[in-house]
């Protein structure tokens, strides 16, 4: 006749550990959503704000990769005319040329740098800190979607700690609906991706704004 199999003694049923800690996991998932619903709303508010009265700079720099940045920072370069303009993340095949207005004056082009480097939010802000230590500008205003200035001016304040940064967002045409999906799309993006900058994490270039 065969042994019957040993007794386990003091094993704790899964079950009773599963019951009394679910509650608490439920709970720690509800308040982590709703916290990071409730930043996501705040952020979207605050894509949305229209740009204080500029003040002078010594330097203007506008980060490509959306409509109405470069043309933003043309007329702020107009309104300063003591002040540079770095024009970061252009295209290699685009000339001054082909990038500025015609009736640019030649004054005015002649203090336009375009910045080949930046292909990242990250490499903006070290192409920039480059063209503000050969020019030394000690005070910067940033055009950048409206979307994409905290994260700008994260990376930026980063890597240029002494330099005085003035945000100047530009309202896309995807934030005149706020809602749609493509718009609640595009934001839930780039909201992640200041929470990873403030986080200190690095992001794949090819999906930086």
């Amino acid at each position: 006749m065969a042994a019957p199999p040993p007794i386990m003694r003091n094993a704790t049923p899964l079950p009773r550990l599963t019951r009394r800690f679910l509650p608490l996991v439920q709970k720690t998932c509800l308040l982590a959503a709703g916290c990071w619903l409730a930043g996501f709303v705040w952020f979207i508010h605050d894509a949305r704000q229209p740009p204080a009265p500029t003040m002078h700079a010594d330097g203007i720099v506008a980060l490509t990769g959306g409509t109405g940045r470069v043309e933003t920072s043309l007329r702020l370069l107009a309104s300063n005319p003591d002040a540079r303009l770095l024009i970061s993340g252009v295209d290699l095949q685009t000339s001054v040329r082909a990038l500025l207005p015609a009736s640019t004056p030649p004054d005015m082009a002649a203090r336009i740098t375009l910045g080949y480097q930046a292909r990242s939010t990250i490499g903006n802000a070290t192409e920039t800190a480059a063209w503000v230590a050969d020019h030394h500008i000690n005070s910067l205003i940033i055009v950048t979607a409206g979307y994409h200035m905290r994260r700008a001016m994260l990376e930026l304040g980063r890597t240029l700690p002494d330099v005085t940064l003035t945000p100047y967002p530009v309202m896309p045409p995807a934030m005149d609906h706020p809602w749609r999906l493509s718009t609640l799309r595009l934001m839930g993006m780039e909201y992640m991706k200041w929470l990873g900058a403030l986080a200190g994490m690095k992001h794949n270039p090819s999906l930086q704004v």
